[in-house]
């Protein structure tokens, strides 16, 4: 099995784009799962140039409705006509930053068609591929909605505790691993989550852990929160900041803890 980060914000080399968004590639010898798809169209470029056909993908897993982890479907849709696209319905909900910009999925996602499979519950939509829909909170200090906002259907703005999140979860050699895309919801309560209901090792956990811009207090909490959840790979990415990334390393010494940029690829 084989991973390949197509979006992050970093980029090194290899003719490859980045941006402030999030996409990444789950392939093995008879699957492909495309895991969020960036800002814009720009995964599609980089995969081109990594030699990955995008017509070739299966599937289309979206973690949440936020516009840099959903802004590249529109060019997805144009390169892969079979693949179906996972996305809760909540993610279709009119998303803002702090009352004023808009930062929701930036176009019509109903104009996709049948293609799109609204998941409510757990869904093994592969052989050992699950999609987890329901993230518990049991650390309220790693959760991440500050001046996020949902414009409801009264036309008031309520916060946002992204209900719309969902993760993937991959079990390989007795193991797990999770992939997120910014951890809304906290990624110690998503690692707990998936602990809870597959009660199996953790490899990897990668994603964007939503410390950029935390105060130092809180990222240490999740730091000392990840400690404990014997994580054997820890793979930040996006929204985690790079200074923050530097903290995991620094303080987790237990974990490989590795920044997965533009281009990495991780076999399994």
């Amino acid at each position: 099995m084989k991973i390949t980060t197509l979006i992050d914000n970093v980029v090194y080399g290899k003719n490859l784009f980045g941006e402030h968004g999030f996409s990444l590639l789950i392939e093995t010898d008879e699957l492909k799962i495309l895991f969020d798809t960036g800002r814009s169209g720009i995964f599609a470029d980089n995969a081109k140039t990594l030699g990955i056909d995008i017509s070739k993908i299966d599937a289309l897993v979206i973690s949440h409705g936020h516009y840099d982890h959903t802004g590249g479907i529109e060019e997805f849709v144009k390169r892969n006509d079979k693949a179906s696209i996972y996305i809760k319905k909540e993610a279709l909900f009119k998303k803002y930053k702090s009352k004023k910009e808009y930062i929701g999925i930036p176009f019509d996602v109903s104009a996709i068609g049948e293609r799109v499979v609204f998941i409510k519950e757990n869904a093994e939509i592969a052989k050992d591929f699950f999609i987890i829909p329901d993230i518990k909170i049991y650390n309220n200090f790693d959760t991440h909605f500050k001046n996020m906002y949902i414009l409801n259907e009264e036309n008031k703005f309520i916060e946002d505790n992204f209900p719309d999140e969902q993760f993937l979860v991959i079990k390989n050699g007795g193991k797990i691993n999770i992939v997120s895309g910014c951890s809304h919801r906290g990624i110690t309560n998503i690692v707990k989550t998936a602990s809870a209901e597959f009660n199996l090792p953790i490899d990897y956990a990668l994603g964007g852990y939503h410390l950029s811009g935390e105060d130092d207090a809180t990222t240490d909490k999740v730091i000392d929160a990840l400690k404990e959840l014997d994580i054997t790979h820890i793979g930040a990415s996006h929204c985690t900041g790079i200074d923050k990334y530097l903290s995991l390393k620094n303080k987790i010494v237990k974990s490989n803890v590795f920044y997965n940029w533009t281009g990495n690829t991780i076999q399994l």
